[in-house]
């Protein structure tokens, strides 16, 4: 048996059981991981937005289109790299999509080669877009460990302040705001102002 890793995951959405079936068998052939998906309310149900994938998904479907599905991964903020499958008359259609982020679309009938030369492309994109959104993620989750006081004091020391100017801007003591600096250091595992600031303003801090 092959130990060999799967290349990536990608996600395949389309009503046509026929076109999931070519496209499944297509990928796997290829060493790809695919999961496959009759609507695009089911696919939405089992996402997992920690996983590095890529989706391919028809435009036009029962339910919930590709286009509304498109919508709804733009507003979760979704790394998710995206090409549609189109019909001929889809075209300008799959244009706007683009406009939104989608990285390609391909019209039936595709060609082999031009399908996983696009899944390659998209699985390197995604590699790099999920490496942000987990930095972004794990960011997220330590500001989520101030308190509203605390992101309050975050936010002058980010905007220059100095302690006594942040004293009086908030009507609490010196002393007071050095505890919640040490806080927040601590909570941030900050363990420089530079590494603070990295943070707060979403930049890698192991980086230089």
């Amino acid at each position: 048996m092959s130990l060999i890793p799967k290349k990536g995951t990608v996600y395949v959405v389309d009503d046509d059981e026929a076109v999931r079936d070519s496209v499944q068998w297509l990928l796997e052939g290829k060493d790809y991981r695919v999961r496959c998906f009759d609507s695009a309310e089911s696919f939405v149900a089992r996402y997992d937005p920690r996983e590095v994938a890529c989706l391919i998904v028809d435009i036009r479907m029962a339910g919930m289109t590709g286009l509304e599905l498109q919508d709804k991964l733009l507003e979760r903020k979704s790394p998710l790299p995206i090409v549609f499958i189109t019909g001929h008359g889809d075209v300008p259609m799959a244009v706007n999509t683009m406009k939104k982020g989608a990285m390609d679309f391909i019209q039936k009938p595709f060609k082999e080669d031009e399908l996983v030369n696009l899944v390659e492309r998209m699985l390197e994109h995604a590699r790099g877009s999920f490496a942000e959104y987990q930095s972004a993620a794990s960011r997220d989750a330590l500001l989520a460990k101030l308190t509203s006081r605390e992101a309050q004091v975050l936010e002058r020391i980010v905007a220059g302040r100095l302690n006594k100017q942040i004293a009086d801007d908030l009507g609490i003591s010196i002393k007071t705001v050095e505890a919640h600096r040490a806080n927040i250091m601590e909570k941030l595992n900050a363990n420089t102002v530079a590494d603070l600031l990295k943070i707060a303003l979403g930049q890698n801090a192991g980086k230089p």
